[in-house]
């Protein structure tokens, strides 16, 4: 986490940048320390528009249907 803040804090005010998680970021201190993760959250979200997508992934979907499929196969 240290060296995302160093990448954040380095791009901070001097251009864009985009981050994805599957974690909103309320919940980023339970994978990072808080401080840190505060830190990063506040020069992210800084002049950010912050976008929240709901629902299943392509991957998620992509691998359900494979099972199906392999399901269907297998029971004939």
């Amino acid at each position: 986490m240290n060296l995302f803040f160093q990448l954040i804090a380095s791009r901070y005010e001097q251009g864009s940048v985009m981050v994805t998680s599957n974690l909103p970021l309320g919940r980023w201190g339970e994978t990072f320390s808080d401080v840190v993760a505060a830190a990063v959250i506040d020069r992210l979200v800084h002049h950010a528009e912050v976008l929240t997508l709901t629902g299943d992934s392509y991957r998620t979907r992509q691998r359900r249907e494979l099972l199906a499929k392999e399901n269907r196969a297998h029971h004939g």
